[in-house]
C-alpha cells in the first residue's frame, strides 16, 4: 500500500492507496493540531462495501501525535497494521525551488534541501518537513518520496520565469517565478490527454486550477511553458483572499500614506484581498447565492474574478499559439458553471464556444462542455492531487527497486 501525507502547519491530510490498482482505500484529515481540541475524520469502505466515516475530537499537540492518531485509526479499522508495512509513503512538499525538478526519494540531503528552501515558503515547507521527519522516524525501513508543487513548472523557459529586475537578484536571492499547484496541473493535463485519446506530449493545453487559491498553466507537448503564480502563490489570478496581479507601487503608496507596515501589507494582500476584499466573502458558492438575490457587490467580485481569468486564457493562447483544450478544475472550476460561462464568454473568435446545456450539467466525472463547432475543446476534470502523488511515489520506488 501507498500512503500519501500532506502536512500543514496545523493539519494533516492523509490517503491510503492500493499499490496494485492505486484505488483509494481510506482518507482522512486531522485539523487544529496544537490547539485545545483537534478534529479528526477518517473515511473508508468496510469489508461489506459500506462507506464509513469516523470522527472524534481530542487534543493533538503536534505532528508526531497526529501521525500516531492516524496510524491507530487505520489499525483499529483493519486498514494498516503499521507504517513499516507500507510499500511507500509520498509527501506533498510545497516548494522545491531550483533544487528539485522532479519527485525524489527522501534522504538526509533531501531533507536539508527542503529546510534550506523554507525562506521561499515559510508557512509550508517547515510543516511539510515536520511530517516527513515524524514519518521517517516511525517507518525508517519504508521508502519515502517528496513530491513538489513547483516541480512541474521547472520546464518554464528563462524568459518566462525571470522578472525584469537586476539579474543579481536572481543569481544571489533566487528571485524568479516558481509557480504552484503543479501536482494538480500535471494530473488534469494528463487526464485531459487520456479523455481525448491523444498522447500527452502532443497537446497544447491550458489548465485552470480554481479554488480558494487559483492558478493557470500553459502546457505545450507535456511541458509547462508558463504559469500565473510567481515566486509566491500571491501573483496571478484573483483568489479567495489573495489579490493576484497588481501595481507594486500600490504598496509604496499605502506605506507612505497610511503608515502600514510590511506585515500589515502582507496580511492585506494575502488574507484580506481577492474576492473577500471586494465583497466580504471568499466562498464562490456564497457569492453566487448573493448574486441571485441581486447583490451588486457580489456581482462585481465575480466580474473581476472572471475578467482576470479571461485575460489569462487569452494570453496563454498567445503563448501556445492556440490550444487544443482548456481544462477547468478545482472546487470552483469543477462546480461553478457561472464562472466557466463568464470566463469563456465572447471568445468565439478565439475558437472557444461553450455548450450552455453541457456546462450546466453536474457530474463528478471528466466531461466536455463545448459545442461541436468549438475549435478548442473545453473540459471539466476533477483534480486528484493525492492520486498523482501516489502514482509518482509508486513509479519512483518501483524504478529504484528494479535498478
Amino acid at each position: 500500500m501507498i500512503l500519501v501525507l500532506n502536512s500543514g502547519s496545523s493539519s494533516l491530510k492523509f490517503q491510503l492507496f492500493s499499490m496494485d490498482t492505486l484505488q483509494s482505500l481510506a482518507s482522512g484529515i486531522i485539523e487544529q493540531i496544537g490547539e485545545k481540541s483537534s478534529h479528526t475524520r477518517l473515511q473508508f469502505t468496510d469489508s461489506d462495501g459500506k462507506s464509513q466515516e469516523i470522527t472524534h475530537t481530542q487534543p493533538i499537540p503536534e505532528h508526531k501525535a497526529a501521525i500516531a492518531t492516524m496510524s491507530e485509526l487505520l489499525k483499529q479499522n483493519n486498514l494498516l497494521v503499521h507504517l513499516d508495512k507500507l510499500s511507500g509513503i509520498g509527501h506533498r512538499v510545497v516548494h522545491g525551488g531550483e533544487a528539485f525538478h522532479h519527485s525524489v526519494l527522501i534522504d538526509k540531503h533531501v531533507m536539508e534541501g527542503i529546510s534550506d528552501l523554507s525562506p521561499l515558503a515559510p508557512l509550508h515547507n517547515p510543516a511539510n518537513l515536520a511530517g516527513i521527519e515524524v514519518a521517517m522516524a516511525q517507518a525508517p525501513n519504508t521508502p519515502q518520496v517528496a513530491v513538489f508543487d513547483t516541480a512541474f513548472h521547472q520546464t518554464i523557459p528563462v524568459h518566462s520565469f525571470l522578472y525584469a529586475l537586476p539579474f543579481t537578484l536572481y543569481e544571489k536571492e533566487k528571485v524568479r517565478r516558481y509557480g504552484f499547484h503543479g501536482t494538480s496541473h500535471s494530473y488534469v493535463a494528463k487526464a485531459a490527454a487520456r479523455f481525448l485519446g491523444r498522447p500527452f506530449t502532443s497537446l497544447k493545453t491550458i489548465t485552470l486550477h480554481l479554488g480558494n487559491g487559483a492558478s493557470a498553466a500553459a502546457i505545450h507537448n507535456g511541458s509547462c511553458q508558463d504559469t500565473s503564480m510567481g515566486m509566491t502563490p500571491l501573483e496571478g489570478l484573483v483568489m479567495g483572499t489573495r489579490s493576484g496581479d497588481l501595481d507594486p507601487a500600490i504598496l509604496f503608496y499605502l506605506a507612505r500614506e497610511t503608515g502600514m507596515t510590511l506585515n500589515e501589507l502582507d496580511e492585506l494582500l494575502n488574507k484580506k484581498s481577492g474576492l473577500k476584499g471586494i465583497c466580504g466573502d471568499n466562498d464562490m458558492r456564497t457569492i453566487t447565492e448573493r448574486i441571485k438575490q441581486g447583490d451588486k457587490q457580489a456581482a462585481l467580485a465575480l466580474e473581476i474574478f472572471c475578467y482576470r481569468l479571461k485575460k489569462y486564457i487569452g494570453s496563454y493562447l498567445a503563448v501556445l499559439g492556440g490550444a487544443d483544450c482548456i481544462v477547468f478544475t478545482g472546487g470552483i472550476g469543477e462546480h461553478s458553471s457561472l464562472v466557466r460561462q463568464k470566463s469563456c464568454a465572447g471568445l468565439k473568435d478565439l475558437g472557444i464556444v461553450l455548450d450552455p446545456e453541457k456546462n450546466e450539467l453536474r457530474s463528478g466525472e471528466a466531461r466536455a462542455i463545448h459545442l461541436q463547432q468549438s475549435k478548442v475543446q473545453v473540459l471539466v476534470i476533477p483534480t486528484n492531487e493525492e492520486l498523482e502523488i501516489a502514482a509518482q511515489t509508486l513509479k519512483l520506488i518501483s524504478s529504484t527497486s528494479t535498478s
